[in-house]
């Protein structure tokens, strides 16, 4: 079964900091690589960080030393800790595998305002 459900999103000042999860079965937390994206108002949906099995990570440049993704296997659960938030990260916040599966959860709303 493949289901992926966003939660952590909230309203924060300029600067903040937030912890995304994301829960998953446990068929595809063991067996895909996972990655977290997101959709800004207007905008196409961004590929922003990655983790292999193996816990490997990948960032990308807009997102590069300011946020981490890690795994965590006691709870099928995939992490997206996010600090020094900035308006332009306002979006809404998905993950799934990588590459994508076509199921897609309902996202987390970010909104970086101040």
């Amino acid at each position: 079964q493949v289901y992926f459900v966003e939660s952590g999103g909230a309203v924060v000042q300029p600067g903040g900091s937030l912890r995304l999860s994301c829960e998953t079965s446990e068929a595809v937390f063991n067996y895909d690589n996972l990655a977290w994206f997101r959709q800004a108002p207007g905008r196409a949906r961004e590929l922003i960080a990655g983790i292999t099995l193996g816990g490997v990570t990948k960032y990308a440049d807009s997102v590069k030393g300011r946020f981490i993704i890690s795994r965590d296997t006691a709870k099928n659960t995939a992490t997206l800790e996010m600090n020094n938030l900035q308006v332009a990260d306002t979006a809404v916040y998905f993950c799934n595998t990588r590459p994508a599966t076509s199921t897609w959860g309902q996202g987390t709303q970010v909104t970086v305002s101040g």
